[in-house]
Parts: structure tokens; sequence; C-alpha cells
């Protein structure tokens, strides 16, 4: 059915901002979309974004793509242990970093909910502590306990590990303050402690939320232990490193498809356990 002009001019005459933003909101816009594509602009000539490097590029990486491929065929075990060796010390270093920023993140974060934590100036303070602990680049936290620790894998589970600590505590106290209050108060009228409310009440409500956090955060951390190899805190990004150092590019492609190989199947075992664990019906929704 088609409007009557008559009515639409009706209608334009008695509430014009419906149907155009005022001269100021209009130029504010075109300001800022002026600004936004200027500073787009800017970055590409600054950092020298040409048509031509792009077009050079592409085909220096074509040909790095052709040393890959057929991609190196481990022939026998003793061949092929140092990478499973390194694929494995890759996923223990994700593992006990991303369980000990969960056990030290877990206590923290009832500090930073304020279903818990009545004190502004606790709750803010503990929050502002998160932000800072994440403000720091897991690489970076790697580099300086090489440092202060030597090369090997130590160094990478505790740069995980610190690094998660801040991540976990924030998203666990976030978690904490969307729970429903009803239990809580039904705990409370049958006579139940402050503790026994979180206990009984929170807990049950906030554990799914945690457990997916902490699956999601192994996937990822296992893709950051293959690049805190590279600098020197073990896993398969050393041997990975070496290989590209070397220009064994047939070697570096089995060890990066190995590398996704093992990332499916992490994805995979985590859904299967978020499943079992959450409920099927939880994860729908």
């Amino acid at each position: 059915m088609q409007i009557p002009a008559d009515r639409i001019d009706a209608a334009r005459a008695r509430v014009p901002l419906a149907f155009q933003a005022p001269l100021p909101v209009r130029v504010r816009r075109a300001a800022l979309w002026a600004l936004f594509l200027g500073l787009i602009a800017w970055c590409l000539y600054d950092f020298n974004m040409t048509p031509a490097r792009v077009l050079e590029g592409l085909g220096r990486l074509g040909r790095v793509f052709s040393f890959m491929f057929p991609p190196h065929v481990w022939t026998s075990w003793a061949e092929f242990s140092e990478i499973a060796q390194g694929l494995g010390e890759t996923l223990a270093i994700a593992f006990l970093g991303t369980l000990l920023g969960a056990i030290f993140a877990y206590p923290l974060s009832f500090l930073g909910a304020k279903t818990i934590n009545r004190l502004g100036w606790l709750r803010h303070g503990a929050r502002r502590g998160f932000d800072l602990i994440r403000a720091f680049e897991t690489l970076i936290l790697a580099l300086i306990f090489i440092r202060a620790f030597g090369l090997g894998p130590l160094p990478g589970i505790l740069a995980i590990a610190v690094s998660e600590i801040g991540t976990f505590a924030k998203l666990f106290s976030e978690a904490l303050e969307n729970t429903s209050n009803k239990p809580i108060e039904g705990v409370k009228a049958s006579g139940g402690s402050r503790l026994q409310q979180i206990r009984f009440g929170i807990a049950p409500q906030v554990n799914p939320v945690i457990l997916s956090i902490l699956l999601y955060n192994f996937e990822s951390n296992v893709r950051s232990g293959t690049i805190l190899g590279i600098v020197g805190a073990g896993g398969i990004g050393f041997l990975l490193s070496d290989r590209i150092a070397a220009y064994k590019w047939d070697e570096a492609w089995s060890i990066i498809f190995l590398i996704i190989a093992m990332v499916y199947v992490i994805d995979w075992l985590s859904g299967l356990i978020r499943s079992r664990l959450i409920g099927a019906s939880e994860l729908a929704k």
C-alpha cells in the first residue's frame, strides 16, 4: 500500500527530526567520517602501503608457499619424536598456565564482584588491578620471565598464568555479578551463612560459565604457546622458528599443519566436555 504524498508531507512537518537529522548533527557526522577516512589514508601513506609494494609482497608470499609444497613427511618415529615432544610441551605449557591463572584468579574475582564485595573502594581497586595485569601482553611477560628464569617451558607457563590472572579475574567477577538473587535468598531464608550463600546460591550458577571460560582460554593459550616458543619459552614454536630460519619450508609447513590439527582436536574435545558437563540445552541458548 502506497502512502499518499500529502500524508508524508504532513508527517514531515509534524516530526521533521524523524525524516532528517538536524544540521549540526549532519555536520558532526560528516566531520567524523572525514576524520576517520583521513586517518586511514594517513596510515596507508605513512606505512608505505602502496599497490606496487602489496603486489610485490604477494608475489614473494606465493614463492614462499611454493617452497612449502609438498610438505615434509617424517618416515620414522625417531625423526618425528622431536616434533611430538614439542607439541606435547606446548600443550603442557598452555594447560599449566591456564590452571595456575584460574587458581589465583578465582578468589580474586570475589573482590571485584559487587554482589560479593560491598566495599566500593576495595572493589574498584581490585578491578583496576585486573586491568593493570591484563595490560601486559603475554609475549612481553615471557621475555621478562626468560630473563629471570632462563630458557625453557617455565617462563612460558608463568607468562600465561600471570596474563590469565587478570583476564580470568575480570571475567569471573562479571559472571558473579550476573547471578540471580533468588537462590541466594532461599539459602539465606533457610538460615545459611554468607559463605553458604556463596557456596550453594552463587557457585552453582557461575560454575558452568567459569568452565566455558577456562576451556575457551585453554584453546587460545595453546595457540599463544606456539608464539612463546619462538622467543625461547619452550614448545613447538622454537622448532618452527628453527625450521623457518634454516629455510626448511616443507618441514615448517608440516609443523604448522600439526599445530592446526592439534587446535582442531582441542576445540572438538572442549566442545564435548562443555556439552557433557554444562548440557547441550544450555549451550544452545
